[in-house]
């Protein structure tokens, strides 16, 4: 396939996507009034075609937070253990680093993984702390404990607001089955793929993300893998 092609084919995908399901509003923000209908379960904080958010260090922790408590689990236990945490007031560095670990580990129960979550927390709050403001680069983040590629890419992309596109699982789910990859991609083949092809717009990589985990959600959960799908016919023109 050639180059131009495959930017056609990329994009035309996000297009298909955008149309079919409209803005996502990621990341949510619990005190965030928006919502997002599309969602099932949780709709509390999304905030559809408002991409001047966060506004504050509170918002931007507040994503990192939930970006760590996410991993392996789904939102919804993610968002319950930042609300049990809000409830302590501890949405706050400084206040994570004062906190009695038995206490942190029970409000963060819900998300499992509570012991290296726990311990994931702290770091990611020293690390936050540290920066005094500053913007990290992908380097940086990456070394701290607990941070992979996704986690690292997330926080960035949607707490920073860097042009850095997120892959997860589902993203190499769809897109093996589209063949646009090997079903052994590496997670940097991938993430080049996309930001290879894309316009250079933060609005367009957060919405790609939100709408392949949307997507993903809906025709990905069980094999055969996009049997009702018609993205594929994308592709194939």
């Amino acid at each position: 396939m050639s180059q131009s092609k495959k930017k056609e084919h990329i994009f035309g995908i996000y297009q298909r996507l955008f149309s079919l399901y409209g803005p996502q509003g990621w990341w949510p923000l619990i005190k965030h009034d928006g919502e997002n209908p599309t969602k099932k379960g949780s709709i509390r904080g999304y905030h559809p075609g408002n991409y001047d958010l966060p506004e504050n260090e509170n918002q931007i922790f507040e994503i990192i937070l939930g970006a760590i408590l996410t991993q392996n689990t789904a939102w919804t236990s993610a968002e319950q253990a930042i609300l049990n945490l809000d409830a302590l007031n501890a949405i706050d560095p400084q206040k994570i680093l004062s906190m009695d670990e038995v206490i942190l580990k029970k409000s963060i129960r819900c998300a499992g993984f509570l012991n290296q979550k726990a311990s994931y927390i702290k770091e990611i709050s020293k690390f936050f702390l540290s920066l005094e403001g500053d913007i990290p680069n992908r380097k940086e983040i990456l070394q701290v404990k607990g941070v992979g590629n996704e986690t690292a890419d997330s926080i960035l992309l949607y707490a920073y607001k860097q042009p850095e596109f997120v892959v997860d699982a589902y993203t190499k789910r769809i897109f093996h089955y589209l063949g646009l990859i090997e079903s052994n991609a590496k997670y940097g083949d991938v993430k080049e793929l996309f930001e290879s092809n894309l316009p250079f717009d933060i609005s367009i990589f957060q919405e790609y993300h939100a709408l392949i985990v949307e997507h993903a959600k809906r025709h990905y959960q069980k094999k055969p893998y996009g049997v009702n799908d018609n993205l594929k016919s994308i592709i194939l023109k």
